[in-house]
């Protein structure tokens, strides 16, 4: 079992720049893809940016260029910088951890662990 817990949310302007933080627990954060959903108010869950275990990054077009995903596996952390912010980035942030051996996806059924959610909201 692993836990996720998100920190860095809050409100900046239209912008700005946030970094996300998710911190595993277990001992085995690196055998884990970790990746970041967001989900708007009416909106569905969507895939932000991944990170596999050894290191391939993905992300959705909407938020390439602005949005990098890294991972520190000493720390058992997961990171989302984001600049250049957007009203259109507001939602609830949450992070995944997938067990190895899986297809990296951005279909959220694909990842096994969710974190709480962190609020980011960019005001215009």
């Amino acid at each position: 079992q692993v836990q996720l817990v998100e920190s860095g949310g809050g409100l900046v302007q239209a912008g700005g720049s946030l970094r996300l933080s998710c911190v595993a627990s277990g001992r085995t954060f690196g055998s884990y893809t970790m990746g970041w959903f967001r989900q708007a108010p009416g909106k569905e869950r969507e895939f932000v940016a991944a990170i596999s275990w050894s290191g391939s990054l993905y992300s959705a077009d909407s938020v390439k260029g602005r949005f990098t995903i890294s991972r520190d596996n000493a720390k058992n952390t997961v990171y989302l910088q984001m600049n250049g912010l957007k009203p259109e980035d507001t939602a609830v942030y949450y992070c995944v951890a997938q067990r190895r051996g899986r297809t990296v996806s951005s279909g959220p059924s694909q990842y096994d662990y969710w974190g709480q959610g962190t609020q980011v909201t960019v005001s215009s």
